[in-house]
């Protein structure tokens, strides 16, 4: 009998390598694994994860289990797993549920599983491991002593349902630490978001016109390197301080209806459903590419795109082609899912070595204080960013000045005038 259900364990070794090279370029994580393997904070803590199987994922697995804690795994996304990652920790004893191509039923399988040894906490990307528990195993939750939450759209959801009075344990909103918003969601996903887009199709990118739906951290991420790219940058929004922003970075604004007539190439980074729909598709011009980074595969309108078009062909992988009617050519990367992660390796090493730093401290903070929380969303505890962004900096070898006890003094003082 195994506990583990991976694509195929013969690619262990392979997936060693890789974790391996993450661990070369995580110096947090490393340090964090380092001092808490002495102390062992996760002792007895049982931490089912639901999250993206990469290399650099293995390296919060590993650290996590070092810190005392038994560990049970599934991937957040049907294509997003990394098969020579998994072998990797089923090879080395990790009960790991996860392989790139599931379909729905088996991806909520593989989350069925990784909840089978009753977790005391949670550690979740999408938050699907919550609502499974909350919506199908509501018995489990007695179990929880809290849970974590990596990105915006599931922070997004838990907030309601912790506003409603919904949430039957305490969650804390990773995604909302500084050093996960301002640095994973802008410079990761602009950088993987590119990189899943030129493994699809090998597009010259420079002179293309890019459009970028959402101007949130990750949509201006995208469209800072597709300006370092070379494009010319569009941006569609419904907030006008986010378009604001846009403008007054040199991204032009317009809707999606005249945005989509010009764009070559079409992104959406807003976890809302129907971004891209019909009538966008209709006015595409011949050769369009069109992709989603935002969680769920919900932003464009695949369905309306299948209807529509009149033909369907596998052109190379992870990038499908569309016949319409009037004869032009659409492309569809990665089947609307997060290009980056589908169609590439996810995020850079080093941008997650602060993400998976704020995940783990977070667990050991719950393990500890979780049976006090309120059930609710919390933000990180406080001073966790600074000891996250000091850790990073001091790996780079970068110092910082401190405050003199009379410059802190004049912070404080009301009475100091001109």
């Amino acid at each position: 009998m195994t506990n583990y259900k991976v694509a195929d364990i013969g690619l262990a070794e392979q997936g060693r390598l890789k974790i391996e090279w993450a661990e070369s370029r995580m110096p947090v994580m490393m340090s964090l694994r380092e001092r808490y393997g002495r102390t062992q904070p996760l002792k007895g803590m049982r931490i089912a994860g639901c999250l993206h199987v990469t290399k650099e994922t293995a390296v919060l697995i590993r650290t996590l289990a070092v810190a005392g804690a038994e560990i049970s795994w599934s991937g957040c996304n049907p294509l997003s797993t990394q098969d020579d990652v998994a072998a990797a920790l089923a090879a080395e004893g990790f009960p790991v549920y996860a392989w790139h191509g599931q379909n729905v039923q088996e991806f909520y399988w593989s989350i069925d599983k990784t909840l089978e040894f009753k977790p005391t906490l949670t550690l979740d990307d999408g938050a699907d491991l919550i609502f499974t528990i909350h919506n199908k195993h509501p018995e489990l939750a007695k179990n929880v002593i809290g849970g974590t939450e990596e990105t915006t759209t599931g922070v997004h959801r838990l907030r309601a349902m912790g506003k409603d009075g919904k949430l039957l344990y305490p969650v804390i909103a990773v995604n909302d630490a500084e050093t996960k918003w301002d640095f994973d969601n802008v410079y990761g996903t602009g950088q993987s978001s590119i990189d899943g887009i030129v493994r699809a199709t090998n597009v010259l990118l420079a002179g293309k016109t890019f459009v970028v739906a959402g101007y949130g951290h990750c949509g201006r991420g995208v469209a800072l390197r597709a300006k370092g790219m070379g494009c010319n940058v569009i941006a569609t929004e419904v907030d006008s301080i986010q378009a604001l922003k846009a403008t007054l970075e040199g991204v032009r604004v317009m809707k999606m209806d005249e945005a989509a007539k010009v764009g070559d190439i079409f992104i959406t980074a807003t976890g809302m459903k129907d971004v891209i729909v019909k009538r966008h598709f209709e006015s595409m011009k011949d050769g369009a590419i069109i992709c989603n980074t935002g969680h769920y595969d919900c932003e464009i309108n695949i369905k309306q795109l299948e209807e529509v078009a009149e033909s369907k062909r596998t052109i190379r992988p992870s990038n499908e082609e569309y016949r319409m009617p009037n004869g032009n050519r659409i492309y569809l990367l990665a089947q609307g899912r997060l290009v980056n992660l589908a169609a590439a390796e996810g995020h850079p090493s080093e941008v997650m070595d602060m993400s998976f730093a704020n995940q783990f401290l977070s667990m050991c903070y719950l393990a500890r204080h979780g049976q006090g929380l309120a059930k609710d969303v919390h933000d990180i505890p406080g001073g966790q960013d600074d000891e996250v962004a000091m850790l990073k900096l001091s790996s780079m070898g970068i110092s910082i000045d401190e405050l003199t006890d009379e410059q802190l003094a004049y912070l404080n003082d009301y009475s100091a005038g001109t």
